[in-house]
This record gives C-alpha cells, sequence and structure tokens, in this order.
C-alpha cells in the first residue's frame, strides 16, 4: 500500500510534537505490516481524516467491513482502546480486537462521512447529547485513564505561561483558571468520559443510528465533557448578531437535558474554550484562536 498520510494529520502532529518524531516516518511501514498480519484489504485512507491518528477502511478476511486506526503515542491510543472496551459498544463504536500492537486499534465500520453535524443544528445537538448520555457510566476499577485534575493541571500551567508571554489573553485566562479551581473543589460524580466529544465524532451507524468516536477518555464529572459540545459550530456562534445570547440557551438547554448543574457547565465551558483559544494562538492558528476566545467572552 502506498500513499501519504492526510495533510491534515501532517499538520496537526507538527503542532504537537514541532521538533518532529520519526511515527509518520515509520508509518506506511506500520500500515502494511497491521494490514498484513490481519489479513484485511485496503480500500482508502479516510480523508481528511482526523488530526491525531491515521484512519483505513478496509475488510477483513470474511468480507466485513472494518476500520483500522493507527495513532502516536502522545494520542493516548491505549486509554482509547480501554475505553472501548469499557464501553462494549454502548453508545461508541465497537472494539473489534481487544489487544493488538500497540498504537493500532481495529474497529467497526460506521458510515464514516456521516456525522450528526450534517443534520440541522437543534437537531444536532439533540442526538449528540443523547449518544454522551449513553457514555457516562463509572469507570473500571483501577481505571487506566487520567482525570479531569490531572488532564486540565497541565493545560492550566500553559495556559500561565502564554498569559505572562501574551499579556492580551491575560483577561480570559485568569477567570478560566479561577474557575477550574472552584469546579474541582467539589466534583459531583466521577464517571468515564469521551473526554473530546463534538458533534463530528458522532457518526451514524448500523447497530445504532448514532454512535461516538475518537475518544480521548478521562475520568471526572459530566459537566466537563459536555462542555466542549456547547461550543460546536463556533464559527456559525460568532457570526450571528445574537451568537452570545444563543450560547448562553445552548448552555441552559444542554444542562437541563442531561441533568448537569448548569453554572458548572458554563464554567467548564469557559475553560476549555479559553484553553483551546490560548493552545490555537500559540501553535499558529490565529483565526481559530480569535473565534475561540471571542466565543469564551460570552460566558
Amino acid at each position: 500500500m502506498v500513499f501519504e498520510p492526510p495533510k491534515r494529520l501532517v499538520r496537526a502532529l507538527g503542532e504537537t510534537a514541532p521538533d518532529g518524531d520519526d511515527w509518520l516516518e515509520k508509518l506506511p511501514d506500520t500500515v502494511q505490516q497491521a494490514v498484513a498480519l490481519r489479513e484485511l484489504t485496503v480500500e482508502r485512507v479516510q480523508v481528511p481524516g482526523g488530526r491525531s491518528s491515521l484512519v483505513v477502511l478496509v475488510r477483513a478476511a470474511d468480507g466485513t467491513p472494518a476500520v483500522l486506526k493507527l495513532a502516536p503515542g502522545r494520542a493516548r491510543p491505549e486509554a482509547e482502546r480501554a475505553a472501548l472496551a469499557h464501553w462494549a459498544g454502548r453508545g461508541a463504536v465497537q472494539l473489534l480486537e481487544p489487544f493488538s500492537a500497540e498504537g493500532v486499534l481495529l474497529l467497526e465500520r460506521l458510515h464514516p462521512d456521516v456525522s450528526v453535524r450534517s443534520l440541522p443544528e437543534a437537531k444536532a445537538l439533540l442526538e449528540a447529547a443523547g449518544t454522551l448520555r449513553r457514555l457516562w457510566v463509572e469507570p473500571p476499577a483501577d481505571f487506566p485513564f487520567e482525570t479531569v485534575a490531572d488532564r486540565t493541571g497541565r493545560q492550566a500551567e500553559a495556559m500561565r505561561a502564554r498569559a505572562q508571554a501574551d499579556p492580551e489573553v491575560a483577561p480570559l485566562v485568569g477567570p478560566a483558571l479561577a474557575a477550574r479551581e472552584e469546579l474541582l473543589a467539589a466534583p459531583p460524580e466521577h464517571r468515564l468520559l469521551h473526554g473530546t466529544f463534538r458533534q463530528s465524532k458522532v457518526l451514524g451507524g448500523e447497530r445504532m443510528p448514532w454512535l461516538a468516536v475518537g475518544p480521548d477518555p478521562v475520568v471526572g464529572e459530566c459537566a466537563f465533557d459536555l462542555a466542549r459540545l456547547v461550543r460546536d459550530r463556533v464559527e456559525d456562534l460568532i457570526a450571528q448578531p445574537s451568537g452570545a445570547a444563543t450560547t448562553r440557551r445552548r448552555v441552559k438547554r444542554l444542562a437541563e437535558s442531561l441533568d448537569v448543574d448548569q453554572e458548572r457547565l458554563r464554567g467548564w465551558t469557559l475553560f476549555r474554550a479559553v484553553e483551546s483559544g490560548v493552545r490555537a494562538g500559540r501553535v499558529g492558528r490565529p483565526r481559530d484562536a480569535e473565534l475561540l476566545l471571542e466565543f469564551a467572552s460570552w460566558l
């Protein structure tokens, strides 16, 4: 199999590992070995694909359609495997191999070009929220996942450093960090969370109409997971004259529909939007940074 990794993946990996590594260099051989070991037939590489993994549409020896997913260690593919195994297909894509080579996942084939993002906005939010609810389960004993406190702790350090280097972001970084401290003081529950949930992470399926893909699992409170969904289609929100009011109504509606405390959801939405905006600015995506920080200013 001869291919070039999708440009989106190459660009994103350059942001997370600016000094480079050898994962992309070894990727063609890794794919060849994974395909040969499982006697798979390759149909095509999914393009534009994701920002942290290569997705290849394949068929098993018996003709069953499947997906071969390969990711570098910094994308935490083994945590993804553990979460998918724990969910066992309930609300999420089915893991077809419980154990395999590190960084290689064989998954149930969904409809890769059909996500809930293709639905009208109100319907998309409803279907996405229903999918997310099914994922919020008790984590396994001795879970191998990081916690919300750990993940956001690393992010908070990077945000403080950026605020010192760029005083323009400091007025938003301060409240975001304060919200994090308050939220972590008394979390209402600890659940296994998707970690990076949004509309594009919910694809059409055969077993169920919609199933989640691509988790970066973490253990913590449900409001943290829901916070990323609040800002979906942020570019559309920014373009609306009533974007700020629409955002506040979305926070209220999603909190009520999933029995999440509205103020906790607002707080985590603020933190996650500011963190993403600061990170976008740091890695050279000024337009994304501008959108996210304007969105955060509405909360």
